[in-house]
Protein backbone atom coordinates (compact mmCIF):
# COMPACT_ATOMS: atom_id res chain seq x y z
CA UNK A 1 0.00 0.00 0.00
CA UNK A 2 1.10 3.50 -0.62
CA UNK A 3 0.87 6.70 0.92
CA UNK A 4 0.46 8.46 -2.59
CA UNK A 5 -2.17 7.83 -5.35
CA UNK A 6 -1.34 8.61 -9.02
CA UNK A 7 -4.87 8.98 -10.70
CA UNK A 8 -5.21 10.21 -14.36
CA UNK A 9 -8.95 11.41 -15.03
CA UNK A 10 -10.32 11.53 -18.51
CA UNK A 11 -13.07 13.54 -19.66
CA UNK A 12 -16.06 11.71 -20.85
CA UNK A 13 -17.09 11.29 -24.38
CA UNK A 14 -13.34 11.38 -25.85
CA UNK A 15 -12.65 8.68 -29.28
CA UNK A 16 -10.57 6.04 -27.57
CA UNK A 17 -7.46 6.84 -29.79
CA UNK A 18 -7.78 10.33 -27.84
CA UNK A 19 -8.37 8.34 -24.26
CA UNK A 20 -5.25 6.53 -24.54
CA UNK A 21 -3.15 9.40 -26.21
CA UNK A 22 -4.03 11.75 -23.46
CA UNK A 23 -3.24 9.03 -20.65
CA UNK A 24 0.16 8.65 -22.14
CA UNK A 25 1.10 11.78 -22.19
CA UNK A 26 -0.37 12.67 -18.64
CA UNK A 27 1.44 10.03 -17.12
CA UNK A 28 4.52 10.54 -18.71
CA UNK A 29 4.29 14.24 -16.79
CA UNK A 30 3.65 12.32 -13.54
CA UNK A 31 7.08 10.36 -14.41
CA UNK A 32 8.61 13.55 -15.35
CA UNK A 33 7.64 15.07 -11.66
CA UNK A 34 8.31 12.08 -9.46
CA UNK A 35 11.08 10.21 -11.13
CA UNK A 36 11.36 8.20 -7.87
CA UNK A 37 8.24 6.21 -9.40
CA UNK A 38 10.36 4.34 -11.45
CA UNK A 39 11.47 1.14 -11.17
CA UNK A 40 14.32 -1.18 -12.58
CA UNK A 41 14.33 -2.30 -16.06
CA UNK A 42 12.56 -5.40 -16.80
CA UNK A 43 14.62 -8.30 -17.99
CA UNK A 44 12.82 -11.51 -19.94
CA UNK A 45 13.77 -15.20 -19.20
CA UNK A 46 16.29 -14.65 -22.19
CA UNK A 47 18.10 -11.51 -21.30
CA UNK A 48 16.34 -9.28 -23.37
CA UNK A 49 15.92 -5.57 -21.53
CA UNK A 50 12.83 -3.47 -21.20
CA UNK A 51 12.19 -0.08 -20.41
CA UNK A 52 11.33 0.17 -16.26
CA UNK A 53 7.86 1.28 -15.18
CA UNK A 54 5.68 2.54 -12.58
CA UNK A 55 6.36 1.21 -9.26
CA UNK A 56 3.29 2.58 -8.01
CA UNK A 57 -0.30 1.74 -9.76
CA UNK A 58 -2.02 4.42 -11.51
CA UNK A 59 -5.95 4.50 -11.45
CA UNK A 60 -8.33 5.76 -14.39
CA UNK A 61 -11.26 7.45 -13.96
CA UNK A 62 -13.82 9.60 -15.53
CA UNK A 63 -15.89 12.62 -15.23
CA UNK A 64 -17.90 15.09 -17.17
CA UNK A 65 -17.34 18.42 -18.37
CA UNK A 66 -18.16 20.56 -14.77
CA UNK A 67 -16.80 17.82 -13.08
CA UNK A 68 -13.20 17.81 -14.36
CA UNK A 69 -13.18 21.30 -14.04
CA UNK A 70 -13.87 20.75 -10.22
CA UNK A 71 -11.49 18.77 -10.35
CA UNK A 72 -9.08 20.81 -11.69
CA UNK A 73 -10.16 23.59 -9.46
CA UNK A 74 -9.87 21.32 -6.13
CA UNK A 75 -5.99 20.46 -7.40
CA UNK A 76 -5.23 23.63 -8.05
CA UNK A 77 -6.74 25.02 -4.59
CA UNK A 78 -4.50 22.35 -2.62
CA UNK A 79 -1.68 23.45 -4.65
CA UNK A 80 -1.10 19.82 -6.34
CA UNK A 81 0.72 20.33 -8.96
CA UNK A 82 -0.58 18.05 -11.99
CA UNK A 83 -0.27 17.31 -15.84
CA UNK A 84 -3.07 18.29 -17.62
CA UNK A 85 -4.47 18.23 -21.49
CA UNK A 86 -6.77 20.18 -23.22
CA UNK A 87 -8.70 19.42 -26.64
CA UNK A 88 -6.88 21.71 -28.68
CA UNK A 89 -3.96 19.79 -28.08
CA UNK A 90 -5.19 17.11 -30.49
CA UNK A 91 -4.58 19.60 -33.36
CA UNK A 92 -1.12 20.41 -32.51
CA UNK A 93 2.08 18.29 -34.01
CA UNK A 94 4.92 18.70 -31.69
CA UNK A 95 5.70 20.11 -28.02
CA UNK A 96 5.95 23.65 -28.47
CA UNK A 97 3.20 23.45 -30.13
CA UNK A 98 1.04 22.07 -27.62
CA UNK A 99 2.59 24.44 -24.72
CA UNK A 100 1.59 27.02 -27.19
CA UNK A 101 -1.82 26.10 -27.51
CA UNK A 102 -1.86 24.80 -23.88
CA UNK A 103 -1.21 29.03 -23.03
CA UNK A 104 -4.59 30.35 -24.56
CA UNK A 105 -6.40 29.05 -21.42
CA UNK A 106 -6.91 30.19 -17.92
CA UNK A 107 -8.66 27.40 -15.13
CA UNK A 108 -11.72 28.46 -15.94
CA UNK A 109 -11.73 28.64 -19.93
CA UNK A 110 -9.56 25.55 -20.33
CA UNK A 111 -11.34 22.86 -22.25
CA UNK A 112 -9.56 19.72 -20.34
CA UNK A 113 -9.70 16.60 -21.87
CA UNK A 114 -7.43 15.01 -18.91
CA UNK A 115 -6.03 15.32 -15.62
CA UNK A 116 -3.21 13.76 -14.05
CA UNK A 117 -2.01 14.02 -10.09
CA UNK A 118 -0.30 12.46 -7.82
CA UNK A 119 -0.23 13.13 -4.12
CA UNK A 120 -1.19 11.77 -0.77
CA UNK A 121 -4.20 9.31 -1.42
CA UNK A 122 -6.67 11.64 1.63
CA UNK A 123 -5.71 14.52 -0.80
CA UNK A 124 -5.98 12.74 -4.37
CA UNK A 125 -9.28 10.90 -2.96
CA UNK A 126 -10.77 14.43 -2.07
CA UNK A 127 -9.66 16.25 -5.27
CA UNK A 128 -10.85 13.17 -7.79
CA UNK A 129 -14.58 12.68 -6.05
CA UNK A 130 -17.13 12.26 -7.37
CA UNK A 131 -15.20 10.39 -10.70
CA UNK A 132 -15.86 7.45 -11.68
CA UNK A 133 -13.38 4.40 -12.42
CA UNK A 134 -12.78 4.25 -16.30
CA UNK A 135 -14.55 1.24 -18.09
Amino acid sequence: MFDTKIAIVLRQGLAPWQELNVTAFLATGIAAQFPQIIGEPYRDAVGNVYNPLSIQPIVVLSADADLMRAIHRRSLERGVVGSAYVEDMFSTGHDAANRAVFAEFTPENAKLVGLALRAERKIVDKIVKGAKMHA
